[in-house]
């Protein structure tokens, strides 16, 4: 009985110490890369506000960033996707062009201005760099696949500095409703090291402010350590979060889908994107909602910092965003989703906390993770990122807006390759939309 209880914890040793000396490489390549764009991302972002007039060179832009994929990207302009399905079941592997390329793509759609974000230039720098020291040692298809998620979490965990957050993520995007917890140890290792590589390269990440507020109740002379009518009112408002997760899924779909049927000449869909995007800001007034939205171009800008104070943000803020970004992505230029989902959140926060006096750096913040938490279909990861960003004052409340969100987002998000291993209602089928999810889940019962 000894000798077995020895050998299994030796073989767990053996496992533990395999796993730190190849995750540790990796995520400090993932991290260094990532610092180096982060780094160019807001120095595109800056020279932009100096130099307005580039916005009206976004059309070209498209063009060049049309052409380098053409020529150069081939399978890496699926982008999370490839990655996802490679982790489900590995193929012809994440080529090495995909890391520099939506790097360098990234950077020139901020430099012009188009609304996108950096979560998926992180993920596929780590997805692309984790796949190369997968051939380097020349793993087997199962430690490949553990390589590769690995690689996600420390892309994640650097990009915005939440390896916790990173780990769960990694985890939990691959499927609805099933997490590999085999691939655990690797990713908790990978994402904290991705975090503190970043951090050694002296990036610094934003930082948002909740204040703190009352969230107890007396009722009939007892003290409940949770305000029964404070959640209800997180209740509704994630509800409508995730409405905004569905109906930004389904405008990034809906907008590609009609430029390649429209669009014959596929050069010239990113040429009207970047046409629409430029009219867009000129009907406006402001460019409020261009680039990444987290920092301001000029004093009042609204952007994710501001949504977390009174005023920060207009009743239609989240939803010119959500516009800006369906267009943006959904025409081909390059970013991830993740940062304009923060902005759509907060904004709409902002506006939900007004209407129903609720306070609003709360609001905002449930709106931050909700909506991504929708979109993504991922609570999980999305309450620890409540956790890590804002404090854990408000655990319950993070977790309330994260888990209602998800399954008013329908079945579907904005990563097509992601699978669903257990439908949001048991013995239900996926649901393409959340039409058809709440007429399902209402037709159970007999009104």
């Amino acid at each position: 009985m000894f000798k077995n209880i020895f050998s299994k914890q030796f073989a767990l040793l053996k496992y533990l110490i395999r796993w730190t000396l190849i995750s540790i490489p990796v995520a400090v390549a993932v991290g260094s890369v990532v610092a180096l764009f982060l780094w160019l991302l807001t120095a595109a972002i800056h020279f932009r506000f100096g130099h307005t007039w580039l916005l009206y060179l976004l059309p070209v832009a498209g063009v060049a960033i049309h052409l380098l994929y053409k020529l150069y990207g081939q399978s890496a302009e699926r982008g999370n996707n490839l990655i996802i399905d490679e982790i489900h079941q590995p193929g012809a592997g994440v080529p090495k062009r995909m890391a520099p390329l939506i790097l360098v793509t990234t950077v020139i759609t901020h430099l012009f201005g188009g609304s996108a974000g950096r979560e998926g230039t992180a993920v596929q720098i780590g997805g692309s760099l984790a796949n190369l020291f997968g051939s380097w040692l020349k793993l087997n298809a199962g430690d490949k696949k553990l390589i590769l998620t690995a690689g996600v979490a420390a892309g994640f965990g650097a990009v915005f500095g939440t390896p916790l957050t990173g780990t769960v993520f990694a985890l939990e995007v691959i499927a609805i409703g099933r997490i590999q917890y085999n691939a655990l140890l690797p990713c908790l290792i990978a994402g904290l090291a991705g975090d503190l590589t970043v951090s050694a390269w002296g990036v610094h990440h934003t930082l948002y402010h909740v204040d703190i507020v009352n969230i107890s109740q007396e009722l009939y002379g007892r003290h409940l350590t949770v305000s029964l009518w404070l959640l209800a009112k997180v209740v509704v408002a994630s509800a409508l979060f995730g409405l905004a997760s569905y109906a930004f899924a389904k405008a990034v779909h809906v907008v590609k889908s009609l430029g390649l049927k429209w669009i014959k000449l596929t050069w010239l869909i990113p040429v009207i994107g970047g046409l629409m995007i430029i009219g867009l800001t000129l009907a406006i007034g402001k460019p409020d909602y261009l680039s990444l939205g987290v920092d301001a171009e000029y004093p009042g800008a609204v952007t994710v910092v501001s949504a977390f104070e009174h005023g920060g943000a207009h009743a239609l803020s989240w939803l010119w965003k959500l516009i800006y970004t369906a267009i943006t992505l959904g025409t081909g230029f390059k970013g991830g989703e993740v940062t304009p989902l923060f902005y759509i959140g907060a904004t709409l926060g902002n506006t939900l906390a007004e209407i129903m006096n609720a306070p609003v750096g709360l609001f905002a913040a449930l709106g931050f993770i909700a909506v991504f938490a929708g979109a993504t279909n991922t609570p999980l990861a999305c309450t620890l990122m409540g956790i890590e960003l804002f404090g854990g004052h408000y655990a319950l409340f993070f977790a309330v807006a994260c888990f209602t969100a998800y399954f008013f987002s329908g079945e579907k998000g904005i990563y097509s390759a992601q699978r669903t291993e257990i439908p949001k209602v048991p013995g239900d089928n996926p649901s393409p939309g959340a039409g058809r999810y709440l007429k399902r889940m209402f037709s159970k019962y007999k009104v």
